[in-house]
């Protein structure tokens, strides 16, 4: 099995000046951190148009520059299809969290409805109001995008199913979290999991063990952590997951948090209405910047 190689190294998805239209493009400056220069404002992000499928590695660069008026999601819900999550997967924050390591990744599903882009606003329910009860709380998670499908897949052979990475908050609702031993519902609410803001070739990023990751909360760096405190490997995960089960092209894996999250602070940090949460994951994916709206309290004004 040959790895996955596409024409570009980094893709975004945004409506441009020029058309008003959707497109996909490669960031001209290969250095600039897209989703923060998309919240700032401060210059133009240029982008090489790329004609085709985000899933599809034969998807052409060209050579027309686009201007993004606005960054939206790297897939939409409907390439998407399924997220897939690993609880519990960093050592680090297993001891935060007073408890044993797995012995097994620790499985658990969202619906596409819970994915957003960059700059949308993260949506906390009334179902999950007041905040300072239901402990909603921000998780910085490296994602893996498959590629092509993927069963009872070899850890050797794993990687050669991963199309990219991106990066992902998996916004979570503790309170709802810890009434049951099954974690999808209060992790699966609409709008709550920013992903992006740009995915980076599987072909850019020699080893997914050697990555980067930070949440910003308010201007206060809460976690700064690294995939190599993983407890299991990103080629552990795909390859346990794929077993009798395939793995579709497009679907997400969203490999866990490390240490310094909020809920396990003295006292607890929760997301509340007007916050500003930013996720960072290094190798080029860069920052998701969104602001926190609690359901019927008003939209949040941009903080330009």
């Amino acid at each position: 099995m040959a790895p996955i190689k596409t024409q570009w190294t980094r893709l975004i998805r945004f409506v441009a000046a020029e058309t008003g239209l959707v497109h996909l493009g490669e960031p001209v400056d290969r250095h600039l951190d897209v989703g923060l220069a998309a919240y700032e404002k401060k210059t133009p992000i240029k982008a090489y148009e790329i004609l085709g499928s985000a899933l599809d590695p034969a998807a052409q660069v060209t050579k027309n520059v686009l201007t993004v008026k606005e960054l939206l999601a790297p897939l939409t819900r409907e390439e998407v299809k399924l997220v897939r999550c690993l609880g519990l997967n960093y050592a680090d924050h297993a001891a935060e969290a007073k408890l044993a390591k797995p012995a097994a990744p620790v499985l658990f599903y969202k619906p596409a409805t819970s994915v957003i882009g960059p700059l949308a606003p993260i949506s906390l329910p009334k179902y999950a109001q007041p905040v300072d009860k239901h402990l909603s709380d921000y998780e910085v998670e490296l994602v893996i995008v498959i590629g092509k499908a993927a069963k009872n897949v070899s850890e050797a052979d794993a990687l050669d199913y991963v199309l990219a990475y991106t990066g992902g908050n998996d916004v979570s609702f503790r309170t709802h979290q810890f009434a049951t031993s099954q974690w999808g519902f209060s992790k699966s609410f609409d709008d709550s999991n920013p992903i992006g803001p740009c995915l980076v070739a599987a072909t850019s990023i020699a080893d997914p063990q050697k990555v980067q990751l930070r949440t910003v909360l308010n201007g206060q760096i809460m976690q700064n952590g690294t995939t190599a405190n993983q407890i299991f490997t990103v080629r552990q995960t795909i390859s346990y997951l794929s077993q009798s089960t395939t793995l579709l092209p497009g679907s997400i894996i969203m490999t866990g948090t490390p240490a310094g999250v909020g809920f396990v602070r003295q006292p607890p940090v929760v997301l509340k209405h007007g916050d500003d949460c930013r996720v960072w994951v290094g190798n080029g994916i860069g920052t998701c910047v969104n602001s926190v709206v609690e359901e019927g309290k008003g939209s949040i004004k941009a903080k330009l």
